[in-house]
């Protein structure tokens, strides 16, 4: 079973039971070979700031749904932490959510000869993600995002701080 086949397995095996503590999966990543590593990023549904105490409790709940269903044969690592504030975008409502911010957006195929993209997202349009680059409004569709990350700027810096007064 290849690396994302089982972190796609994994994420919906943990998801109801996050839901239900008042979390969403962000992002599960596998890699290593013999100690597999798994890793949970996840953020409070309610949109507050995640602490080490949500990260113990998630940890908790995944450990035991996992050593139920035993989807990783044999011993791994669990690391669970919070997505940051310059998380990945991985979900079409990220760049939603995250309008306004500038980002970095990586694609699978070119677009006009580019496959990076860095500016400002605008929001999405049905399933395109709406980007401004250099003064210049782009359509980059979903499907074809293979990794995006908001940038670390003042503008994002203040909007966290207004997220946790």
């Amino acid at each position: 079973m290849s690396e994302a086949t089982l972190g796609a397995r994994i994420e919906a095996l943990i998801q109801p039971t996050l839901h239900d503590l008042g979390f969403v999966v962000v992002r599960i990543g596998v890699s290593g070979g013999q100690r597999p590593r798994l890793q949970v990023m996840a953020e409070p549904v309610d949109g507050r700031a995640m602490t080490v105490d949500d990260c113990a409790e998630i940890s908790r709940a995944v450990s035991a749904v996992l050593d139920v269903e035993d989807p990783i044969h044999g011993a791994y690592t669990l690391e669970v932490s919070s997505p940051g504030i310059d998380r990945p975008l991985v979900r079409l409502d990220d760049f939603r959510r995250f309008a306004g911010h500038d980002a970095r957006v990586e694609m699978v195929r070119p677009i006009d000869g580019r496959r990076r993209f860095t500016g400002r997202l605008l929001g999405v349009d049905e399933d395109n993600v709406s980007i401004e680059v250099a003064g210049t409004p782009l359509s980059l569709p979903f499907v074809d995002v293979q990794r995006a990350k908001l940038l670390l700027t003042d503008r994002l810096l203040a909007a966290e701080q207004g997220r946790k007064d």
